[in-house]
């Protein structure tokens, strides 16, 4: 098993040498508008994996995705010769998914937004529903130990004259 740092720079390395390769060497009307986003390598430096995208509709990139399945050998040699390490990796290219979740995700944020100022619209016009301050508030003593302190007095008076 090979260091993980020789393995992220080789990954690094082969992303490179793969996005040259396409872009200055690969000559088909069918290839389109690809960016390489990433490369992982397996630990034993077997197996390569190459993560791509294609701008544009899906016709364009089911063409793109079979221009590199037929230039794979091509594309293998030219990492082989470029990366200089004794047994060169088997390539598979898979397709990224990032573009696709972000645009789902800014999707999600927009409705987000639009029902949030749905509701702020809402709650401007809106009065509570039942007293303007629903909490109970401490009894003010004040006014009350005066009416007790009348009752007292009485109840004294009463009982004096007793």
């Amino acid at each position: 098993m090979a260091d993980p740092a020789r393995a992220r720079k080789i990954a690094d390395r082969i992303k490179v040498i793969v996005a040259e390769y396409l872009e200055f060497r690969l000559k088909d009307e069918r290839l389109g508008f690809v960016t390489i986003t990433d490369a992982r390598v397996t630990g034993d430096l077997q197996q390569a994996s190459v993560f791509y995208t294609v701008f544009g509709s899906n016709e364009d990139r089911q063409a793109t995705a079979e221009v590199l399945e037929a230039n794979k050998g091509r594309i293998r040699s030219a990492v082989g010769k470029g990366i200089g390490i004794r047994l060169t990796p088997s390539i598979e290219f898979i397709a990224d998914a990032l573009p696709e979740g972000a645009a789902h995700l800014e999707d999600l944020v927009a409705q987000t937004r639009a029902r949030d100022e749905e509701l702020a619209r809402a709650a401007a016009n809106a009065t509570p529903a039942g007293d303007a301050d629903p909490y109970r508030k401490p009894v003010d003593r004040s006014e009350d130990d005066a009416s007790d302190d009348t009752v007292d007095a009485e109840v004294d008076a009463d009982v004096d004259a007793r």
